[in-house]
């Protein structure tokens, strides 16, 4: 209750134009009946004293200081997985805006499966949103910062800046101190992997994220002496050495650590680790503008086959690079293990989507967007302080959970019994009356401006194409 109620006087102190009425937003979101569908509904609420004018004022007018509040997120108790180890997990949710051509600052978002299993790019805003993971079977985790990707971003570049940044903070809230394990990242498939572990080599993080099942990687280069003895003619020493492709077992070698686990989910799990393996680099697309010598960046690469899925007799590996190399066998299973607790941020996202109405209004400006986004991390935070503290008001249909083991949707429908008992530094609203609005009979004649969809700039080919076009 003590952090509950220090967190809902931080947030209100960050919010530093029309507090009042956003703080009581927040508040009717949490406290609504049923999924949040359009924001007028939230007006209806008790929690929100104002009128529907005020807050759609203060969505377009209200400021939220966004460097506090995310320095008040990573101080607060974070969940640590097997280990005492800090695990964040990144990935990207697009709020999709497919008919908004007054709305600037869209870019094509990247979806799947809303047609019959197909991959669509559909207009929208996408966002980077990274979360601390816990540990078990859970649909909790600890969002700490959400970025609005530009449409002409580099998104490897973004990532990196935003990692670095949490990180930084969360160090200097003490949730990381020297001598304790390094700050595990999992990604999904479609990160630049190694250009992220380089990009983060000086911080105390440790790169973990999947990889196609067609991809290609290199062994160490041989020694001096080795090359010697296979070529005695000589020769220039090769840079990489054999190729490890992941589709042809024949160029596999001998793994250096192979683990059989027990589960009651997937049944009997299988890894196999190869370790000082890397990614060939070239001078194209990303590394263009490296000068100098492409770096090697060397990793540990984890083949996962499980006998079962649900709804899948036949399941695929699936194939994971880590960063880091020489990791004993006990590592290898927390590794495989942590990047399948990843997929409980997908649940954080449904969530934010479908409970709390994350993307249901049809905000036009980007800014409102951004302040709208941050208020439901505000929201979804308090969920998960207030997860101890209310009851189960189950339905009758409903499973009984154990104590400290609500969901999050289950914990918003008790939210509003522990409400009074927690401080509200909001101020009541003062009495006003409506403005006269547009005269009856005129038509706005100001039409808002259209915008085209932001395209990804595309980087040169070659060094000859970087030459040709200049600086």
């Amino acid at each position: 209750m003590d952090e509950l109620s220090h967190f809902r006087r931080l947030f209100y102190e960050c919010l530093s134009s029309r507090g009042d009425e956003l703080f009581e937003l927040v508040d009717a979101v949490l406290c609504a009946d049923g999924p949040v569908r359009s924001l007028v509904d939230l007006t209806l609420t008790a929690e929100h004293r104002r009128g529907h004018g005020t807050l759609y004022d203060g969505l377009n007018h209200g400021r939220l200081q966004i460097g506090r509040f995310r320095r008040a997120l990573a101080g607060l108790p974070l969940p640590r997985t097997a280990g005492d180890r800090l695990v964040l997990a990144v990935d990207v949710s697009p709020w999709l805006r497919p008919d908004a051509a007054t709305s600037p600052g869209r870019s094509f978002c990247h979806t799947y499966g809303r047609s019959k299993d197909q991959h669509l790019m559909i207009p929208g805003w996408p966002y980077s949103i990274i979360a601390a993971l816990e540990t078990g079977r859970t649909s909790w985790t600890a969002v700490l910062d959400a970025v609005r990707l530009e449409a002409e971003a580099d998104v490897a570049a973004v990532t990196a800046a935003q990692v670095r940044d949490l990180v930084i903070r969360l160090i200097e809230a003490r949730q990381w101190r020297p001598g304790e394990a390094d700050i595990l990242l999992v990604f999904d498939a479609g990160y630049d992997l190694p250009r992220l572990a380089f990009l983060l080599a000086d911080l105390p993080v440790q790169v973990l994220g999947r990889l196609r099942s067609d991809r290609v990687l290199r062994r160490p280069a041989p020694s001096r002496r080795e090359h010697c003895l296979a070529n005695p003619a000589g020769g220039r020493p090769p840079k990489h050495g054999g190729e490890f492709r992941f589709a042809d077992p024949a160029t596999w070698h001998t793994p250096d650590q192979a683990t059989s686990t027990q589960t009651t989910r997937y049944g009997t799990a299988i890894a196999t680790a190869w370790d000082r393996l890397h990614h060939r680099l070239t001078r194209r697309a990303a590394w263009i503008e490296y000068d100098g010598e492409l770096p090697i960046i060397e990793g540990t690469l984890i083949r996962l086959t499980v006998q079962r899925l649900p709804g899948d007799a036949h399941p695929k590996p699936v194939w994971l690079w880590s960063s880091a190399t020489g990791l004993p066998a006990a590592q290898i299973d927390l590794l495989w293990q942590a990047f399948l607790r990843r997929f409980d941020l997908e649940h954080t996202f449904r969530l934010f989507k479908q409970t709390l109405g994350w993307t249901a209004p049809k905000i036009r400006n980007p800014q409102a967007a951004d302040l709208w986004t941050w208020l439901i991390i505000a929201a979804y935070t308090q969920l998960r302080l207030a997860r101890h503290l209310v009851e189960d008001l189950r339905r009758p249909w409903e499973k009984p959970a154990p104590p400290g083991r609500l969901t999050p949707a289950r914990v918003r429908r008790g939210f509003r019994n522990i409400r009074p008992a927690i401080p509200c530094p909001a101020r009541a609203p003062k009495p006003g009356k409506p403005g006269p609005g547009r005269p009856p009979g005129s038509r706005n004649r100001s039409r808002a401006p259209r915008y085209d969809l932001g395209k990804v700039n595309k980087r040169p080919t070659s060094l000859t194409t970087k030459r040709d076009l200049g600086p």
